[in-house]
């Protein structure tokens, strides 16, 4: 039988000299506590994972310690209630918001839009872009890498596929 001797000052029992080692160890344990605290399993595994990442980070300093899981469980915990002083923070930021109601769109945006939408997408993009957003025929023509007579022969036949829509759609039957 061989007799290992360890070199250098003895380590605790409490802690494992690797960190996979720990980590194994108390990851579950750590998790399961902020799970119960926090009420959310995959956030309570979130704040256990940085606290073991921060750990980490110290390894070979805290691998000293008396008990290195209670390092590892204070950060859990510090995270923990930092997150949830958060929460709280937007929550009661939110509560202060004034909800602002915003009016639904107007039976003519309604039927105009409805109109468009029979249009084939060139024309009805021509007309958009020339009614709505104010674009000269030369303007669309580069935006759309058209000729100048292509857009007009779109405005046209998009504006007479239209008037003939409210014609045949008049207001009476809520379409227009």
């Amino acid at each position: 039988m061989t007799v290992r001797h360890q070199t250098g000052p003895p380590r605790p029992a409490a802690a494992p000299a690797d960190f996979t080692d720990f980590y194994q160890a108390h990851f579950h344990r750590i998790a399961v506590q902020l799970y119960a605290y926090l009420g959310d399993d995959a956030e309570a595994q979130d704040l256990a994972q940085e606290a073991f990442c921060r750990t980490l980070e110290r390894w070979s300093r805290i691998s000293g310690y008396d008990d290195p899981s209670a390092f590892v469980r204070r950060v859990a915990w510090n995270l923990a209630t930092s997150r949830l002083r958060r929460v709280r923070t937007a929550v009661r930021h939110l509560a202060r918001q004034r909800e602002e109601h915003v009016p639904g769109p107007q039976p003519d945006r309604v039927a105009l839009t409805r109109a468009l939408a029979t249009l084939p997408a060139n024309q009805r993009r021509a007309i958009v872009l020339h009614h709505l957003a104010q674009l000269t025929v030369a303007e669309i023509a580069e935006q759309v890498g058209a000729p100048e007579g292509t857009v007009r022969s779109w405005l046209s036949r998009g504006r007479a596929a239209l008037a003939g829509y409210f014609t045949e759609n008049g207001p009476e039957d809520g379409r227009a």
